[in-house]
This record gives C-alpha cells, structure tokens and sequence, in this order.
C-alpha cells in the first residue's frame, strides 16, 4: 500500500510538473500511458477476484475489469483508425514497475487485509490517474479525437473513485 501511494504521490507530482514544464509526449505515447494504466486496473482487479470473498470487492472488481477493459478496446480501435502505433516511454515503464510492486504487496494479504489494501490502492491509483489524466495526458495529446477520448472518461474514472471511497468506509468500519 505504501508502495502505491508513493506511486500515486509521484504521478500527481509528475503531472503538476508537466504542466508546468510541458515536456512533450507524442500521441503515441500518451496512447501507451492510457492503455497502460487501464491494463494495471484490470490487472488488479483479476487479483481481487482472485483472493477476495467480499461480495462488494468483487463486483467492484468485475466493474473496474469491464470499464477498464472497453476504455482499452476504445483506444486501440481510435490508434488505429489514427494509424498510431502506441510507443513506449518512460511514464508507462514506470507504472508497470510501481504495479509489479503494487502486486506482489497485494499477494502477502488476505482475507479483509487483502480487501483494504486493494480498496486503499484503488483510491489512490483512481487519484493519480484523474490527475496524470487531465494533468498530462490531456494537454500533451495533440490529436483532437485522442484528446476527446481522454477528456470522455474522467467522469468514469471520477465515479470509480467514488465508488472505491464508499467502499473503503464501508470495509474501514468492519
């Protein structure tokens, strides 16, 4: 958990300094970000459908793998209309370095530990993507269709925050 908060902290740092600094990510890159920090979500949740018994978890789970799952299908399909090829740079490598971590701290828990951790990364990993979102990803993306798509799913992203929020009260009063 403190893995990804760290995480967290430094892609909203990241994205602060970005607009400030506005060093450029090609199209292709920003397209690899997003379709990266989809897959992480889809990735953890396959974890939590895995190790939870938590009948909320797991339809959270289910929710986060099927919007997750058609933003990537959304992406991939504007790519390639676009005849972009998704490019890989430094933002994506890290995040799948900082969601390997994130992962193998999730696999030591179970049971309602598990739960918590999963929910609490949730939050955090929902606050950072909002932010790298509409910090950076949004501002570097020169492509209005690739720039629309970005700006489409915010308010998804902001209701799967939410969502995560309720339910972290919910399991933090159990």
């Amino acid at each position: 958990m403190v893995l990804f908060i760290a995480f967290a902290l430094q892609l909203q740092t990241a994205a602060a300094q970005n607009k400030q600094n506005n060093p450029k990510l090609s199209d292709a890159e920003v397209a690899s970000v997003a379709v990266i920090a989809n897959q992480i979500d889809i990735d953890q949740a396959m974890l939590a459908k895995e190790r939870s018994k938590n009948q909320d978890v797991l339809q959270f789970a289910e929710t986060m793998i099927n919007d997750h799952k058609a933003v990537i299908k959304q992406a991939s399909d504007l790519v390639q209309k676009l005849g972009v090829t998704p490019k890989e740079n430094a933002v994506g490598k890290q995040l799948q370095a900082d969601a390997a971590k994130t992962a193998n701290m999730l696999r030591t828990k179970s049971g309602s530990a598990f739960d918590k951790a999963y929910v609490n990364n949730e939050v955090a990993y929902h606050k950072a993507v909002i932010s790298a979102v509409e910090g950076l990803l949004i501002p570097e993306s020169e492509n209005e269709e690739l720039r629309n798509l970005l700006q489409s799913i915010v308010p998804a992203l902001n209701a799967h925050l939410e969502h995560a929020q309720m339910l972290q009260k919910q399991l933090n009063q159990k």
